[in-house]
Formats: structure tokens, C-alpha cells, sequence
């Protein structure tokens, strides 16, 4: 198994749940992971690539944004209604039967309408947030498991977005970087997708979803 930057080749066998990947090493570790014997190993990961990029995920947050974007058109056409019963209100008599009757149909769509707001859109909300925390579980879950594999003291977080002049946040984000430098063979990246596609695959989450390898 060539270290994390490069091409990941490993192999690999699910045995259960718990155990979903075992890796046997099909190559050599550089030596600035394999012979630092003497004093900490550090690897990167750039988590916010994971999500962006690994095609399961990805797939879980673009169902949920499907659902927002019908609900939106459902709540669009509700809006509608209630906007034709409010013009409709207007053409009865204040304080004749009719008006009060229209009245508070109007009051009640318009209630329902905002409860039903409230409610799917925190439900969507709580979804997306669900998606997250679950694939962080799993991502700490890779990084324990190939630390633990090669001998890893700390795994840093960093970002690998470039700056762009363009963008002025891209800018900002770029000089904020915790990380100026990296070797290339400490990024552990691609290593946690393709355990993140192994440990899914077993568990029936969803088929092989990781991006290509930068």
C-alpha cells in the first residue's frame, strides 16, 4: 500500500460489522512514515474534500436537497391558494357572514402554511445535519483505523482548496490555513474514502461512491 497521497492499493476483506476493512500493505511506506521510529508520525486529512467530493455522501445530501426543492414547489402552490383566498376575501362585505366565514379560512391556511413550514424545514434541516454527523463518525472512524494501521501519533486537519482572485473568500480561507505545508505522502485523504467506500459497501449504506483520487 503506497502512502496516502499517492494511489491506495490495498486488500481488502470485510469480516463483520465491526471489522469491515483489513488492509494487508502491498508495497513500501515512504520513509517518512515507515522509519520515523524515532520520535511522532502526522498525517493530514482534508475533511471538507471528503464531504464535497465522495459520491455516497454526496448522494445522501442531494436526496435531501431533492426534498427540499418539492417541498419548495409544494409550498409555492400553497402560497398561491392562499393568496386567491385572500383576494377572494376581498370581495365579500366586512362583517357579513361571508367575510367572517373567508376570514377565517384565510387565517387558518395561512397558520397551517407556516406550521407546515416550520416543521418541514427543520425536518429537513435535522436530515442534512444527521448526514454530517453520521459520515464524521465514519471519517473519524477511517483516520483511527489507518492511524492505528501505521503508526500515526496525530492527524491533522487541513484544507487543500487553492486561492482563487476571483473568489475573495477563497482568498480569505487561503490565508487562514492552519497548514502552509504539507508532503504530499502525508495526506491520508484518499485512504479514508476508499475505507469509507469499503466499511459502506459492507454495511449496505449504498455502493462504491469515492471520487477519483486527486
Amino acid at each position: 500500500m503506497r502512502v496516502f497521497g499517492k494511489t491506495v492499493c490495498a486488500a481488502s476483506k470485510a469480516l463483520s460489522l465491526s471489522m469491515a476493512l483489513s488492509v494487508a500493505a502491498a508495497g513500501t511506506l515512504t520513509p517518512t512514515l515507515a522509519s520515523a521510529q524515532d520520535g511522532h508520525k502526522v498525517a493530514v486529512i482534508d475533511v471538507a474534500y471528503i464531504f464535497k467530493n465522495h459520491g455516497s455522501i454526496k448522494a445522501e445530501v442531494a436526496k435531501v436537497e431533492a426534498e427540499l426543492k418539492s417541498f419548495d414547489a409544494e409550498l409555492s402552490k400553497k402560497r398561491d391558494e392562499l393568496q386567491q383566498a385572500a383576494a377572494e376575501l376581498k370581495t365579500f362585505k366586512p362583517g357579513s357572514p361571508e367575510y367572517s366565514t373567508a376570514e377565517e379560512s384565510v387565517a387558518s391556511m395561512e397558520s397551517r402554511l407556516r406550521l407546515d413550514m416550520a416543521r418541514k424545514r427543520k425536518e429537513l434541516s435535522d436530515a442534512e445535519a444527521k448526514i454530517y454527523y453520521d459520515n464524521y463518525q465514519r471519517i473519524a472512524a477511517g483516520v483511527k483505523f489507518l492511524a492505528n494501521h501505521y503508526k500515526i501519533n496525530l492527524v491533522l486537519r487541513y484544507n487543500s482548496e487553492e486561492m482563487s482572485l476571483e473568489q475573495g473568500e477563497s482568498v480569505i480561507r487561503g490565508v487562514m490555513k492552519n497548514i502552509v505545508y504539507h508532503d504530499e505522502a502525508l495526506d491520508m485523504t484518499n485512504a479514508v474514502m476508499q475505507y469509507l467506500d469499503q466499511t459502506m459497501r459492507v454495511a449496505g449504506a449504498a455502493p462504491a461512491g469515492a471520487a477519483a483520487p486527486r
